[in-house]
């Protein structure tokens, strides 16, 4: 049997051609929409691994906060001590001041002519009582007293 066709050869070109280009536009359209998931997955993926990331820098980050705090602390602790050693240096360096000054002192009484009865310090001054033979070994006392390096000027307050 002869099958004869009835449609036009253009038409049919046209409706495969329309055909084709529909499955082309939905193939393109679902390879579209894959390369948008695909790409959602990953940038999701990043998102959760930039969250984790950022986790482990806060904890980090306390971590490292309590050790400045530490040695903040021990920096002040250092400074206390530091303070404390240079007053122990001091004090240690000075201790032997007055105990050489009264023993410089004590060797400059006569010892047959001046008793002495009491030693005051009040700032920067120093009173002397004593008693002595007579005015003329109180006044060479005086002379002697003035002639000590570490004393400035003697006053007599009374004789």
């Amino acid at each position: 049997m002869i099958k004869i066709n009835l449609i036009p050869y253009h038409e049919k070109e046209k409706k495969e051609n329309l055909i084709r280009q529909i499955v082309i536009a939905a193939g393109s359209f679902i390879l579209f929409i894959l390369c948008l998931i695909a790409v959602q997955i990953y940038l999701s993926s990043q998102v959760k691994n930039l969250e984790t990331n950022l986790a482990d820098a806060k904890q980090t980050l306390k971590v490292l906060d309590a050790k400045v705090g530490d040695l903040d602390k021990f920096k002040r602790q250092k400074a206390e001590l530091e303070l404390k050693l240079g007053v122990i240096g001091i004090l240690e360096e000075n201790r032997l001041v007055p105990v050489k000054f009264f023993d410089e002192l004590a060797m400059l009484v006569p010892s047959k002519s001046i008793w002495l009865t009491k030693i005051a310090q009040e700032g920067g001054s120093l009173t002397i009582e004593g008693v002595g033979r007579d005015n003329i070994a109180a006044a060479d006392f005086m002379k002697t007293v003035e002639n000590f390096p570490p004393i400035q000027s003697v006053d007599l307050v009374s004789s």
